[in-house]
């Protein structure tokens, strides 16, 4: 990977769950490029819905220290946009051009407005591409001819 790229809170959530192995896995190589590389992006919005779902959601949710090692090591190095007047404008603009809902459209925002070229989500709609990122299914099984 040469390209900034963004990783939507869903890779932080399969990186923690052992009952999906091969989506555990990919999960943990994409976080671990995004620190190694210095090419992931995550947003404040990633952080939020990743910290409000490892605290009580999880199988065996997340005490207090470690999501403060967790958000200290991984997801604020990562972390390179934060809200404005100006990028919820830009966000609700993204809604109305694309027809995601309001909180896809913030993931997307922040990639463009990070420069990232791919973000990597289960969420979204694998192959489209927005405003010249790309979206990318890393879970999608690659069926080759």
């Amino acid at each position: 990977m040469s390209a900034r790229f963004f990783l939507d809170t869903n890779i932080f959530i399969y990186s923690f769950d052992s009952s999906a192995p091969a989506k555990q896995q990919e999960s943990r190589k994409l976080i671990m490029e995004a620190l190694r590389s210095n090419l992931g992006v995550i947003s404040y919005q990633v952080i939020q819905e990743f910290l409000s779902v490892a605290s009580r959601k999880f199988e065996k949710p997340l005490k207090t220290p470690d999501l403060l090692i967790y958000f200290d090591e991984v997801l604020s190095p990562l972390c390179d946009i934060y809200p404005s007047l100006d990028f919820y404008r830009f966000a609700i603009e993204v809604k109305d051009q694309t027809g995601f809902s309001f909180y896809d459209s913030l993931i997307i925002a922040s990639a463009i407005r990070t420069g990232c070229k791919k973000i990597y989500s289960e969420d979204m709609q694998d192959g489209r591409e927005v405003m010249g990122v790309k979206i990318i299914n890393p879970f999608k099984i690659k069926v080759y001819s």
